[in-house]
């Protein structure tokens, strides 16, 4: 006998030893008394011993019965534990997900993808990194990484993609720049300064097509300056000259944040995972993170009416 039919006949045998009568446990089984008592029959041919007494008032354990009874509770309380710790890892509540988002995401914004995700999936553990959209792709395709949150362009074949978000970027100036002065800047206000962005290689594709869409808007860099972390790309703008490309920051002694008049650049997000492995701890993520990017990280969905120009793998907000 197969393991699930000794459980499901071990239900029956439990139901009729509770009853004491074939007809009443059928009837709370919603299966006909003749059915029921083959079922127990076969049972105790495949444990070789007579479990029931059947008389005409109805059924009574044999000493046999009543040890094999207190076994079944035993192993059908097992049975129910390991059930309902399947279901949960299939809900994504318990397990441990691998998962990343990029370097410059926010403090506010990696709390509180931590935070909610915990208390949607308090069971599940979840390995948070920083890593750049290039090693993201590659941990990703490797089977390393099981979902993340990447800055396209992302060409790599392979990956899903939940949906994509804007996040529109602006000017980190020092506080005595004369730009800081306008509440809002044009891009073309940029042209000439040194401009400060992320190294190329943690996201090639993306610092390439952030460039272009510079000199589309009119703005052509002196220089352009790599910074890996917010102190160093602060300090390069506090030096004096420098302007930083990046997300909504919030101003700090000595700089000043300004968005760019008609958000002529952003930097579309969206989580990633291996195609066809989108569990649901995956789907948990990707709804979590949405959430969380939209309320902490100043991102948004692209408004219906901008215009987009699109290139294999880019697309720029006209």
């Amino acid at each position: 006998m197969l393991l699930m039919d000794l459980l499901l006949h071990l239900r029956y045998f439990r139901t009729v030893a509770e009853e004491q009568h074939f007809g009443r446990a059928a009837a709370l089984l919603r299966m006909a008394q003749p059915s029921l008592s083959q079922r127990i029959q076969r049972l105790e041919r495949e444990l070789g011993v007579r479990l029931l007494d059947r008389g005409a008032r109805g059924a009574t354990l044999t000493p046999a019965g009543r040890l094999v009874l207190a076994e079944t509770d035993l192993l059908l309380a097992a049975a129910d534990r390991l059930a309902a710790t399947v279901a949960r890892v299939h809900s994504g509540a318990v397990g441990t997900l691998r998962a990343a988002v990029p370097p410059g995401l926010g403090a506010t914004a990696v709390a509180a993808l931590l935070t909610a995700f915990r208390a949607h999936s308090p069971g599940a553990t979840l390995e948070l990194r920083e890593l750049p959209t290039a090693d993201q792709t590659a941990e990703l395709t490797a089977g390393t990484l099981d979902v993340g949150i990447v800055r396209h362009p992302c060409p790599a074949p392979g990956l899903a993609f939940g949906p994509t978000l804007h996040q529109p970027l602006g000017a980190l100036l020092a506080a005595g720049d004369p730009l800081a002065g306008p509440p809002e800047l044009p891009a073309a206000a940029l042209t000439g300064r040194d401009l400060v962005l992320f190294p190329r290689a943690e996201a090639p594709a993306l610092h390439d097509e952030t460039l272009t869409a510079c000199a589309r808007h009119g703005c052509t860099p002196a220089t352009v300056l790599a910074a890996n972390g917010p102190d160093f790309t602060r300090g390069l703008v506090l030096s004096g000259g420098a302007v930083a490309l990046v997300p909504r920051t919030p101003d700090e002694a000595g700089t000043v944040w300004r968005p760019l008049r008609g958000t002529p650049l952003t930097w579309r997000t969206s989580t990633a995972w291996p195609e066809g492995k989108d569990s649901p701890a995956v789907r948990l993520f990707t709804d979590t993170a949405h959430a969380v990017l939209r309320e902490h990280a100043d991102m948004r969905t692209a408004p219906s009416a901008r215009m987009v120009f699109p290139r294999p793998a880019s697309e720029f907000p006209l």
